[in-house]
C-alpha cells in the first residue's frame, strides 16, 4: 500500500474506525490531494453521529465519485434449480427424468407445422406412402463413409433409420446422444430419415436495459489453488471501486461456478492447494468478494469444484460451506443452472460440466472452441443431454436442464477459455478463468485465457474485455 494511503487510514483506525476493504482499493486507484485532510474530515463528521464505520459509499461521496442512482440495478431470479430438486430413488427417478425431458421437448416442437404428422415409433412400418414424422431421444448414431444410421426412442419403442443425404449425414455426426430430435421418415421401401429437426431457439430479439448499466461476467476463480491468480482478481475488484467510467457503470457481477478449487476433486489435489479445506477456501473467497462495492449485486452459482452435490442439476452452494457469502447483503446464491433477469435482460447461468461429455462423444467439438459447443447446446435446448458419460446426472422427477425459457445471454465457464458468439439472437459468453495453467492443462496442451473480465452494456449489448 502506498505510504500516503497507509498513513491516512492508520489515523482512522487509531480513532477506532472500521474501514470497508473497498475503500483501500478505491484510494489506491484515485489521485486525491490532501488525503490526510479528507480522512480527518470523514472521521470528524462520522464521529459526531457515533458512526465508526467508513464505507465505500462514504468515501466515494467525499471524493466526488458518488454512485449514479440513475443507473438501474433491478433483478429477479426467474429460475433456480435449487427449489425444484426432489431426488427420487433409482430406476423410478431416471424413468421420471427422461419422461419429463421427452414431454417438455414435445411441447417445444408442437408449434412446428408438421407436428400433426408425427407418429409414434412402434406404429411406423415399411410400405407406407404417407408423409410421416417421428420424434424421440437419440439412442444411437453411426456415421460411415457413404451413409449414416440414427436410432431414436419414444415412449412406444425405437425406430432406426438410414440417412443417405450428405448434409443430413453431417448433422447426425453433430447430434448429442440422448438429445431430442424430430425426423421426417420415408417408409416406402425402407425406413429412411430424410430430414432432422432440432428444437433450437427461434430468431430471438433480446431484451435491453433502459439505462446503460454494465454487467461483469466471470467464472472459475478456483480460490484455494496455488495457481489461483489472487493479485489479478484483487486488481479487478479494486477497479470496480475506482473512477474508470466503465467501472462506475457496473451494477452486476455474474459468477458461473468453481468459486473455490475444492478438496478431493482429483488425485493428489492437496499438492496444488494453498488452503487445504473448503472452509478456509471460502473464507478467502468471502474476503475477496467483500472488495466488490456494495452497490453491485453479485450472483454466484456452483461448479463441479464447489462443495455440495456434484450431480446436475446442482443446488446452490450449501450455507454451511460458504456462510460468509450467504451473509453478504449484495450476494445472491443460486443453483446450477439458474436464470436471472438483470434490468430485464435474461441471463442463463450454467457452469458447463457437460462440455466434457460433448467433446468426448460428438464430432467437431473441441475445448478450445467453447462458443461452438454452447451454440449446439442452444440448438438442442438442453444443457446436459448425454447420460452415462463423465458428468453425473441426478434422477430428478423433472428435467430441470431443459432450456424452455429462451435467455438473452447464455453464460458458462468450465473450460477456462474466453470466447463469445451469438445464436439466433442469444449472446453466448464463456468467461474464462482466474487460474493460471495447471500441470494437467499443460500436459494435455490446454492453454487458458486467465484474468479477462467480460463486461456487457445491457442497453447496447456491446461487449468489452478488460485484461487484468
Amino acid at each position: 500500500m502506498e505510504k500516503s494511503v497507509r498513513q491516512a487510514l492508520d489515523y482512522a483506525i487509531k480513532k477506532g474506525f472500521q474501514i470497508h476493504p473497498g475503500v483501500v482499493g478505491l484510494l489506491r486507484e484515485v489521485e486525491a490531494r490532501d488525503l490526510d485532510k479528507i480522512i480527518r474530515d470523514v472521521v470528524r463528521e462520522k464521529a459526531v453521529n457515533r458512526d465508526y464505520h467508513i464505507g465505500l459509499d462514504d468515501m466515494m461521496g467525499y471524493l466526488g465519485l458518488d454512485v449514479d442512482d440513475s443507473l438501474r440495478s433491478d433483478h429477479t431470479i426467474l429460475f433456480d434449480c435449487t427449489a425444484g430438486i426432489t431426488i427420487p430413488e433409482g430406476v423410478e427417478g431416471y424413468t421420471s427424468l427422461f419422461q419429463s425431458r421427452f414431454e417438455k421437448m414435445k411441447e417445444l416442437m408442437r408449434e412446428r407445422p408438421v407436428a400433426g404428422k408425427v407418429r409414434n415409433a412402434a406404429s411406423i412400418k415399411v410400405g407406407s406412402d404417407e408423409e410421416i414424422y417421428a420424434w424421440g431421444l437419440v439412442a444411437d448414431k453411426r456415421v460411415d463413409e457413404n451413409s449414416a444410421r440414427l436410432t431414436i426412442e419414444d415412449t412406444s419403442g425405437v425406430i432406426e433409420g438410414v440417412i443417405m443425404d450428405e448434409n443430413v449425414m453431417e448433422e447426425v455426426g453433430e447430434l448429442f446422444l440422448d438429445q431430442f430430435v424430430m425426423v421426417r421418415v420415408n417408409a416406402r421401401r425402407r425406413i429412411e430419415f430424410t430430414e432432422i429437426m432440432q428444437p433450437d431457439v427461434p430468431g430471438h430479439k433480446f431484451n435491453r436495459s433502459e439505462s446503460e448499466t454494465f454487467a461483469a461476467f466471470l467464472s472459475d476463480l478456483h480460490v484455494g489453488s496455488r495457481f489461483f491468480m489472487e493479485g489479478e482478481l484483487r486488481a479487478f475488484f479494486r477497479w470496480l471501486s475506482g473512477p474508470d467510467p466503465y467501472a462506475r457503470r457496473v451494477r452486476f457481477v455474474m459468477i458461473a461456478g468453481d468459486v473455490v478449487d475444492g478438496v478431493g476433486i482429483f488425485a493428489d489435489q492437496d499438492k496444488e492447494l494453498v488452503q487445504q479445506t473448503t472452509q478456509k477456501q471460502f473464507e478467502k473467497a468471502t474476503q475477496l468478494l467483500r472488495l466488490i462495492p456494495p452497490h453491485i449485486k453479485v450472483f454466484v452459482s456452483p461448479g463441479n469444484h464447489d462443495p455440495g452435490r456434484r450431480a446436475l442439476p446442482q443446488p446452490s452452494i450449501p450455507k454451511e460451506d460458504g456462510p460468509g457469502l450467504w451473509g453478504m447483503e449484495n450476494v445472491y446464491m443460486v443453483g446450477n443452472p439458474a436464470m436471472v433477469s438483470i434490468n430485464g435482460v435474461k441471463v442463463l447461468m450454467f457452469h458447463g460440466q457437460s462440455i466434457d461429455d460433448i467433446v468426448k462423444t460428438t464430432r467437431g467439438m473441441e475445448y478450445n472452441n467453447p462458443a461452438k459447443i454452447m451454440k449446439k447446446i442452444m440448438k438442442s435446448r438442453h444443457l446436459s443431454p448425454i447420460y452415462g458419460s463423465q458428468t453425473p446426472i441426478a434422477p430428478e422427477r423433472e428435467d430441470l436442464m431443459v432450456i424452455d425459457d429462451i435467455p438473452d445471454v447464455f453464460h458458462a465457464g468450465h473450460v477456462h477459455i474466453n470466447e463469445f458468439d451469438s445464436h439466433n439472437g442469444v449472446l453466448l459468453i464463456n468467461s474464462g478463468t482466474w487460474q493460471a495453467q495447471t500441470p494437467f492443462q499443460e500436459s494435455v496442451g490446454q492453454v487458458p485465457t486467465p484474468c479477462q473480465a467480460v463486461l456487457l452494456n445491457l442497453k447496447t449489448f456491446k461487449l468489452f474485455v478488460k485484461q487484468f
